[in-house]
C-alpha cells in the first residue's frame, strides 16, 4: 500500500510535470488509491513488415479524477463516463509506455520512460528492466526519439548518478521543443511548470554536441520512420509514423491521453495540454485520417499493450489493443 507521503509527492511532482492540472495537488491529498496491478507481460512483440514493433511497459500511476481533469466538460458527465465502462470515479491510472523499433541493425527507442524520478517507485520506471526482458542492453540503441520533454517520457534518458542511460544513442528532438524547455524566460513565466522545466534541464545539461539532434519534425529521421509536427500538448509535440511493407504503424505520443475518455471524447481537453485548442485540433485532424484505415496506433498512456486500432463509433473512437 502507498504510504501517504508517496502519495503526496508523487501528486506533487505530477501536477508540476504537466500531468495534473494545476493546484490539484493539494485535491485529493488526504486519499490512497492503492498501487496499480502490474501486468504480467512487460513486452509486446509486433510485425509491422519488415520491422519489428515492439511495445515496452514503463509503469502505472493512479492520479485523482478531479474536476479539472477535463477542462471543457461537466464533471457529471466525465465521471457518468467513468461509470459507464466499469472505471473509478475516485482516480485515473495512468499507464506508461514506450516502444522499441528494430529495423535491420537499427535499433530505435520512441520516448524512454520515467527512468528513476517517478512516483510511486513500486509501479513505474521499469521500461529498462522490461527492454532487457525483450533481449535488448541500453548499449544495443543506436536512436532515441522523444515526443515532447514531460517528466515521464524524457527522465530515463539519464539515471540520478548523471550517466545517460543510453550511450550510443543520438538523441532526435525537436528544435522547438529544446527551445521552450531550456528558456530562462519561459520557465520565469510558468512557476507552476518549475519542476518540469528543472527536469529538462537535469537531462539534457551537459548532454554532448555529438549525442544530441535537434531537428525540425516533418522529416524521416531512421529508415522508415518518419517525423510529424502535432504542436499543442506542448510547444514540439511531435508525432511518428513507421512504414514498412504496405503497412503503417502511428505512435501519436500523448495526443490522446487516456484513450477511455479522450478517444470517445476526442473534442474534451485533457488539463496537461500547454495550448488545448491546437492539440485539439491536431487530434481532430489526425482521427480523421486514421479513421479511414486499418493503420496501427500506439499511445503513450494507452492501457497495455498500448498497441492497436482506433474505431470509429458513433460517438468518438474506442482503442482495441491487440490481442
Amino acid at each position: 500500500m502507498m504510504k501517504r507521503r508517496q502519495f503526496l509527492n508523487s501528486v506533487a511532482a505530477l501536477a508540476s510535470a504537466g500531468l495534473l492540472p494545476n493546484g490539484v495537488a493539494w485535491a485529493q491529498s488526504t486519499a490512497n488509491f492503492g498501487l496499480p496491478t502490474l501486468p504480467s507481460e512487460r513486452f509486446r512483440r509486433v510485425r509491422l513488415g519488415d520491422i519489428e514493433i515492439i511495445a515496452l511497459y514503463d509503469g502505472a500511476t493512479r492520479l485523482p479524477l478531479h474536476e479539472r481533469y477535463v477542462t471543457n466538460a461537466p464533471f457529471a458527465d466525465v465521471k457518468a463516463l467513468a461509470t459507464s465502462l466499469g472505471l473509478s470515479t475516485d482516480y485515473v491510472e495512468l499507464t506508461f509506455t514506450g516502444f522499441l523499433v528494430v529495423a535491420g541493425s537499427r535499433r530505435i527507442l520512441l520516448d524512454t520512460g520515467l527512468g528513476e524520478v517517478g512516483t510511486p517507485r513500486e509501479t513505474t520506471g521499469h521500461l529498462l528492466d522490461s527492454l532487457r526482458q525483450a533481449g535488448f542492453a541500453p548499449g544495443d540503441i543506436d536512436t532515441v526519439v522523444i515526443t515532447h520533454f514531460h517528466a515521464d517520457h524524457i527522465s530515463g534518458l539519464r539515471n540520478r548518478s548523471g550517466d545517460f542511460v543510453y550511450p550510443n544513442a543520438k538523441v532526435w528532438v525537436s528544435d522547438r521543443e529544446y527551445t521552450y524547455w531550456m528558456s530562462d524566460e519561459q520557465m520565469k513565466a510558468s512557476p507552476d511548470r518549475k519542476w518540469a522545466f528543472e527536469q529538462v534541464r537535469r537531462v539534457f545539461t551537459g548532454m554532448p554536441e555529438s549525442m544530441l539532434r535537434r531537428y525540425t519534425p516533418g522529416q524521416e529521421i531512421a529508415p522508415g520512420v518518419f517525423s510529424i509536427p502535432a504542436y499543442g500538448h506542448t510547444p514540439g509535440h511531435t508525432i511518428y509514423e513507421v512504414r514498412s511493407g504496405g503497412r503503417t504503424f502511428h505512435y501519436i505520443g500523448d495526443m490522446i491521453n487516456v484513450p477511455a475518455f479522450f478517444a470517445r471524447h476526442p473534442e474534451w481537453m485533457v488539463a496537461s495540454d500547454i495550448d488545448p485548442e491546437a492539440s485539439l485540433a491536431e487530434r481532430q485532424k489526425f482521427l480523421a485520417r486514421v479513421a479511414k484505415t486499418t493503420d496501427l496506433v500506439g499511445g503513450f498512456h494507452f492501457p497495455f499493450p498500448a498497441i492497436g486500432h482506433l474505431r470509429p463509433l458513433e460517438q468518438g473512437f474506442e482503442f482495441v489493443p491487440l490481442a
